[in-house]
């Protein structure tokens, strides 16, 4: 356990910042650019994934757990948002035959 942990603090911090920063930036393009909401789900996962890396590197650098505690709700919240958005998502292709989020205008009253 002591190697992981020796190992991990050799990589400064600014490394862990800024791989978190190019991560979340990609996920925050993909939520802006893309039309398909399965893509769009993915982005937000990439997302919240760079801030559960960003969370531990932080919890390791200052020898505290609280970081990777927030990680597991982290994970249960994002389990929780897939099992919900894929169950929309089916539904809306069972309606539209599309998962192209510009078809949603089709479901309005």
């Amino acid at each position: 356990m002591e190697n992981i942990t020796n190992t991990i603090q050799t990589i400064p911090l600014n490394e862990y910042i800024l791989l978190s920063a190019i991560i979340f930036s990609i996920g925050v393009i993909g939520v802006l650019i893309r039309r398909n909401a399965i893509v769009i789900f993915m982005s937000v996962e990439l997302m919240l994934n760079s801030v559960n890396l960003l969370l531990t590197a932080f919890s390791i650098y200052h020898g505290d757990a609280s970081g990777q505690v927030f990680v597991f709700f982290i994970i249960a919240l994002a389990a929780a948002e897939v099992a919900v958005g894929l169950a929309i998502i089916v539904m809306v292709y069972r309606n539209t035959n599309s998962i192209d989020i510009n078809v949603l205008n089709r479901l309005k009253w």
